[in-house]
Parts: structure tokens; sequence; C-alpha cells
């Protein structure tokens, strides 16, 4: 039998230590919430993928569309041949996407990729070449993610310099003492001391920071920086690639806001499990970029595209919106009875499934504790549950299991990391 400890000497010796493993575990196989590992040993999956298997793992559904499309061909390219899974996709998602404006649709394969598209268009639609971003925000890898990301480590340090032209402005975080005011006020004095706004082509924001802290946007927020996008001619990208498909409550965020953005990338959860990103957009500034500006040789694979087109029926058949509003209570009544009890949780957040909870030490928010964040994480994965830990100040631990799990096994998952926590802040006082 190949152990997880054999594995990770071979990953160890084998693949560069800049792409970083949250676990020494090697998956088998998973099915639904549940991922077993080569020994084996089984967890309660609350990360998802990073919020890619909305629909959990080898929902029955999916696998049938990708197989059947498998029966037909793997690939083509879309600009050699094109397909009728990657219209029919698009045809649905402009029909999903919030506001009344006709909206287009590329596929890509990757988040950031969807991200650099999008920025693209941005720029050669309204000729300008300005972007403004948000502190604490995270847009990808790639040279203009790293850019528009406001965390450097591990994400920026040693690999500028990068793209000119992109500004930060500080994203409204209330328990941080940052306001929508202070916010908005930041960009005024933005606009005054490092660019004109009739030079930016665009603003980008997650409406809910991933990486960053799972920090939600107001909504008063983002309704105001629609209309100054409004009064300037400025473009506004709503980053939609953690928060999309069901996962924050509604099947994408910012509808929650009642707002339409000019541009919206999309990937993770899209396809259930298969590479596939995408911008979705209002049609005339889609089509403002002529033939070959646009494209990829895996942008938008049959076998993803045939997934995606079953997802899109999954969440509408299970309800998914609504199951996700009903973990992310029932996350939220779990962390506040433990947070009554132990003041190392700081703040809960709660967008739909999105949720969070920060960890500070004797309820402080200015005193962060990423110490106990990564070992109640490693204690957890040691007890069966899989979590993940985000924020600027790694401090925080993110919820994000799949929109089809059982009840009673989120239940299960959380009473174990009730239980870490309980006993790992417990210890921490006997040694105080």
């Amino acid at each position: 039998m190949t152990t997880n400890k054999e594995l990770l000497e071979t990953r160890i010796n084998n693949t560069p230590q800049g792409v970083g493993t949250q676990t020494t575990v090697f998956a088998d196989r998973a099915r639904n919430a549940e991922l077993w590992d080569v020994e084996g040993n089984r967890y309660i999956d609350l990360a998802a993928g990073i919020a890619v298997v909305n629909t959990g793992h080898n929902h029955p559904d999916v696998i049938a569309a990708v197989r059947s499309q498998l029966d037909r061909f793997s690939h083509t390219c879309f600009q050699v041949a094109p397909y009728d899974v990657y219209v029919q996709l698009a045809e649905r998602l402009n029909a999903a996407a919030p506001g009344p404006s006709p909206k287009k649709t590329i596929f890509l394969t990757t988040g950031a990729e969807a991200v650099e598209n999008a920025v693209k268009i941005a720029r050669r639609h309204t000729g300008r070449s300005g972007v403004i971003a948000f502190s604490g925000a995270f847009h990808g890898r790639t040279m203009m993610g790293m850019a528009l990301t406001g965390k450097v480590v591990p994400y920026k340090v040693g690999f500028g310099p990068f793209p000119a032209e992109v500004f930060h402005v500080p994203f409204p975080i209330e328990y941080h003492g940052v306001s929508v005011e202070d916010s908005l006020a930041a960009l005024g004095t933005l606009f005054k001391s490092d660019v004109e706004p009739d030079r930016v082509a665009a603003m980008i924001i997650e409406p809910v920071q991933g990486e960053g802290g799972f920090y939600p946007a107001p909504l008063e927020f983002l309704q105001k920086l629609r209309a100054i996008c409004d009064e300037h001619g400025i473009l506004l990208i709503v980053d939609e690639v953690q928060s999309g498909f069901g996962r924050t409550g509604t099947l994408f965020c910012c509808e929650q806001a009642g707002i339409e953005p000019d541009l919206m990338p999309v990937a993770k959860s899209l396809a259930g499990g298969f590479p596939l990103s995408g911008v979705i957009g209002k049609a005339d500034i889609m089509d403002s970029v002529p033939p070959g500006g646009l494209g990829g040789t895996y942008g938008g694979s049959p076998i993803a595209c045939a997934a995606g087109l079953a997802v899109l029926d999954v969440i509408e058949k299970e309800n998914l919106c609504a199951k996700a509003r009903a973990i992310g209570e029932e996350i939220r009544s779990w962390a506040t009875e433990l947070q009554a009890v132990n003041n190392c949780i700081g703040d809960i957040r709660i967008t739909g499934a999105m949720c969070a909870i920060e960890l500070v030490k004797n309820g402080e928010a200015d005193s962060p504790d990423p110490d106990l964040t990564k070992a109640i994480a490693a204690e957890a994965l040691t007890e069966g549950v899989l979590l993940l830990t985000c924020g600027v100040r790694g401090n925080v631990i993110r919820f994000l299991p799949p929109l089809t799990i059982e009840p009673e096994m989120l239940q299960e998952a959380l009473n174990v990391v009730g239980e870490v926590i309980s006993r790992l802040t417990q210890d921490v006082r006997k040694a105080g």
C-alpha cells in the first residue's frame, strides 16, 4: 500500500515547494462531502476544493454529463471547430447573470485567466489603462493577478515588478475599524492624488473577499461603487470566482446588492471540479474586442462545458441556493454558541455557505492568533475534518462545505471543530 508518508517524500523530491499544500494527506477517492486518503482514513470535507465542488465530489449528474461528452469528443479547440456545449452554457449564463442588459460570455480555464481577460476587455472598451483594486483582495497568481491582489505574503513577495497602472484602496472592514465612508474617502483621495477618474478603465472587487479573510463587501459599498463607476465611465468588474454558483445563497453574490456588473469573472464551481472559467459581460462591452483578441487553446473545454451545464441543472433541481443559506445559519448558530464561552473567536462572518471565524487573543480584534488558527486546522485534520485557513493575518478559519452536504454530516464536523477549539484554548489557558 502507498502511504501518505511515502507520497509526501515523492512530492518533496519532485514538485517545487512554491506549490504549497494545506495538508499532508493524499486523496484516494471522494464522494459528496467525504474524502478518503490513500490509507483509507475518512475526512469530512469543509473545503470543497476551495469552493470548487459546490455540487459535491463526483455528483452523479455531473459525471454522467462528462461521460456522455467523452463519448463524443474531448477537444477540438473552440476557435477551430466550435461545439454546442460551449454556446449552450454561454446562453444559460447570459440569461442567469444579474441585470437587464444583454450579455455575452467567453470561456477560459482558470480564475486568474478570467480576471486577466476582464481587465483586457475593460481596457480595450474604454481606451483607458488604470485599474483600481482593494486591499486584501486575491485575484490570482499571474502577473496581472498579483498586481491586483492586495496581499503580499506569500503571493507577491519577490515576484515584482508588476504591471503598472494598478491602484489599491482600503477594503471596508468594520471589525477592523475601516468603514464604508473611510474606503470611499480613500477612493476620493486616490482620484485627487494618484490617478484621475477618466484614466481608470475598471474597478475590480470581490463581493466577499476570499484569501483576504472572507470579509463581505457591505451592500451599500457595492451600490456606491456602481454609482461612482457610472458617473466616471469606469467599468465595474465583480470577481465572482469563489462566491458564485450558489455559494453565498444566490447564484451570484452581487445579486444581493441589486447591482449589475459590467464584467463578471467566474470559475471554481462553474464546472463541478473540471477546469473551466469565464467572463460574463454586457454584450456591447464584450464585443468591443475584435476577432482573435480573446481565446485560448483549452478555453471552454467541451468536457468542462458539459459539466457546467449539469452543474446549473443540479443547482436548480436541488435548490442549492436555499441549502447554502441553511448551511450558513447552522454554522452561525454553532459559532455564536462557541463564541459565548470562548473569547478566541473575535468575529463571525456568514454569507450563505461562505463562512468564517476570525481567531484572536483575549477577544481583541487587533491581536490576531495565527498560531492557534494553524493548530486548529491541523488538529481537526487528525480528527477527520478538512478545514482551510486564510486572511491577511493568517488568523481566519473558513468553512466551504459542499452545498450538498447532509445536515447530520455538517453537524458532525462542527462538533469536532468545536471540541478541538475548546481543547486547544484550554491547553493555552493552563499553560498560561
